[in-house]
């Protein structure tokens, strides 16, 4: 019911998102370690002033993860422990995380802003074996999808860069919550991030992670998103774009701030909705391309504030 609803309504309409009645262009930021971050959650007033500073700059919605419980020796990225996850070993949802994403989604709603949820992420296994078994999983994903009925202003994402078990999961959500949006990033072999046509026909929206390796990724990537567009007819989100950063985890060196300006444009024009990546997670507290604060600054890097700065002057609302 309307009524039982803490926040507004995301839903997609005539393969847009509309946000209660309204048109909603979605421009996201990825920032995968805002639930575990204590900077960013040390009080309700630091997290509110930080949700202004991204709506200031142009950022409506976050791209979230619930386990970051990354093996350190693999993965060097700020905030990474043992303890956090949204879950525990048999698939329970641990309360203080949830609370803290609670509050993430009623003070984003404060300002017209969303979240993406992503429940489990490849990056937290060892391959080709989980220590986290499927039972676990539809465990959490429908403890996840009870707790968060109340709140509208949010995509459901099952996994990160993974398309294992996938059907099973979404029957689980939508058995419970069956008008919520559910997507799925598609893991490494199926079809270079765009997911199969099993997959994409399944879910509510497509999230693919776009062309990274090519020279012009950005006019690849927006070709790659057309074609998903026509064939698909859904909303569809480049949701880990092309990047600065390492080339351990997926950036690609010698990018320029013009050149994001110019993917994020004309993804735009293409009709298709974006999540602007960047390095500031990836390399350890202490390295030059971390903010002290492990919080996605816009101010943080002259780089990354090219990109802001366009994000800023070109609205999406």
């Amino acid at each position: 019911m309307l009524s039982a609803y803490k926040t507004q309504r995301l839903h997609v309409k005539g393969g847009r998102f509309r946000l209660n009645d309204r048109p909603y262009y979605l421009q996201g930021l990825s920032f995968f370690n805002a639930l575990f971050n204590e900077a960013f959650n040390r009080s309700e007033e630091e997290r509110a002033a930080w949700l202004a500073k991204f709506k200031a700059n142009g950022v409506n919605m976050l791209r979230v993860w619930c386990q970051w419980d990354l093996n350190p020796k693999v993965k060097t990225f700020i905030d990474v422990d043992p303890d956090h996850t949204l879950y525990t070993a048999d698939g329970q949802v641990k309360d203080f995380y949830f609370q803290r994403l609670e509050r993430l989604l009623e003070q984003a709603d404060a300002l017209d802003m969303t979240v993406e949820v992503v429940l489990f992420v490849v990056e937290r296994y060892e391959h080709p074996i989980s220590p986290f078994p499927i039972w676990a999983h539809e465990r959490a994903a429908a403890e996840m999808a009870t707790r968060l009925l109340p709140y509208r202003n949010l995509i459901l994402q099952i996994w990160n860069e993974n398309s294992v078990h996938v059907q099973p999961l979404y029957e689980t959500i939508k058995a419970i919550d069956y008008v919520r949006i559910v997507t799925n990033s598609p893991g490494y072999r199926d079809s270079r991030y765009l997911g199969s046509h099993e997959h994409n026909d399944l879910v509510d929206v497509l999230t693919p992670h776009t062309n990274r390796s090519e020279e012009e990724f950005y006019k690849l990537a927006v070709m790659e998103l057309e074609m998903l567009i026509e064939k698909y007819n859904k909303p569809v989100i480049d949701d880990e774009p092309a990047r600065t950063g390492t080339l351990k985890f997926g950036g690609r060196e010698g990018t320029t701030p013009e050149l994001h300006i110019e993917q994020i444009r004309t993804v735009r024009a293409a009709g298709a909705y974006h999540v602007y990546h960047h390095d500031m997670f990836q390399l350890g507290y202490g390295d030059p391309s971390i903010p002290p604060s492990g919080i996605p600054d816009p101010d943080f890097s002259p780089y990354h504030r090219r990109v802001f700065d366009w994000l800023r002057e070109n609205p999406t609302w």
